[in-house]
């Protein structure tokens, strides 16, 4: 190596040094380093709960305020509105181009009010859950029984909707979609049911908005269903190891390129300490290695006061207001 291209590469050394020991790294930075598995600071973090509000212009003002409190690195933005119901049956189906236009509107807003200084990405539930909401878990059910092959064209409408929704959030600004996937596990839906029924459409959803960067796939899972997703595109693995009962270190093993998110105790993080949630951090993060994003497995608790949710921020050494 000459002399010049030492000098180049002692700076480039130096620069990348203090970006994680010295000054403080922006949340994009941060997101950015993580998922390409380079060193941080700190792990980019996010979590999230239900709002429940009813009107774009309240959602949007409700998660801009959450995150100005807890300075998310990553805004998740719930999805509390519903699937328009057909006129007739409820698996009677047709594509709809805008399903969700008061989502779109509030995804604007939140885009308008974050100006650029951080990442956020919209929810979409799977088809599935979609079809129990149309109908109802019994409906859905039955009609797997006695229909199959509507059960299966309804979920597909719905899986060509909401890529059509998704693409709208990326053009209103969204950097990616969390899809939940609820009913990976026998409580929801016996193995060999996801795979006929409701894997296809899943794949399908994820297949159709590949590309996002921040595309978060969610999911609900029992240890028999794991390897169910590996052929699915997502850059980003989010569950809930305590849930599940299934260890970090298993889940990376078997997806070793994805950026895994979780680690924080989302069924009792209402009583979690500032100890035992640091615990979890550095637990997972030496399961999970550097492709890394500190988050519940699921939202926390709708009512965990102001005080309960600047803990896990707090741990992080971020101040909240």
């Amino acid at each position: 190596m000459n002399r010049r291209k030492f000098l180049l590469s002692a700076a480039a050394s130096v620069a990348a040094l203090g970006a994680t020991k010295g000054a403080e790294l922006s949340s994009t930075e941060r997101v950015n380093r993580a998922l390409a598995g380079r060193d941080v600071d700190r792990p980019p973090f996010s979590f999230w709960h239900h709002f429940g509000l009813k009107t774009p212009e309240e959602h949007a003002q409700g998660t801009l305020e959450f995150h100005r409190l807890y300075r998310t690195d990553i805004v998740k933005v719930m999805s509390d509105f519903p699937y328009p119901k057909p006129s007739g049956k409820w698996y009677e189906l047709e594509v709809v181009d805008n399903p969700f236009p008061q989502q779109i509107r509030a995804l604007e807003l939140i885009c308008d009010g974050l100006r650029g200084k951080a990442y956020f990405i919209e929810t979409v539930f799977n088809p599935w859950n979609v079809a129990e909401k149309l109908s109802s878990k019994d409906e859905v059910r039955k009609l797997k029984e006695t229909n199959p092959g509507a059960l299966l064209h309804a979920l597909d409408v719905i899986a060509d909707s909401q890529i059509r929704h998704a693409k709208r959030a990326f053009r209103a600004g969204a950097s990616g979609v969390l899809f939940s996937v609820a009913n990976a596990n026998e409580t929801e839906l016996p193995l060999t049911a996801y795979v006929q029924f409701s894997r296809p459409s899943d794949k399908k959803f994820l297949a159709g908005i590949a590309g996002a960067k921040l595309n978060l796939l969610h999911l609900h899972v029992k240890p028999a269903y794991l390897d169910q997703f590996q052929d699915f595109a997502f850059p980003i693995l989010n569950y809930s190891d305590q849930v599940s009962g299934i260890p970090f270190h298993t889940v990376r093993s078997q997806y070793p390129s994805a950026v895994l998110a979780g680690g924080i105790d989302e069924v009792n993080y209402k009583s979690l300490t500032p100890d035992q949630i640091r615990a979890q951090w550095k637990a997972t993060a030496e399961a999970a290695g550097p492709k890394f994003i500190l988050t519940p497995g699921c939202s926390v608790p709708n009512d965990s006061s102001p005080t309960e949710l600047a803990r896990l921020p707090n741990v992080l050494g971020i101040k909240t207001s």
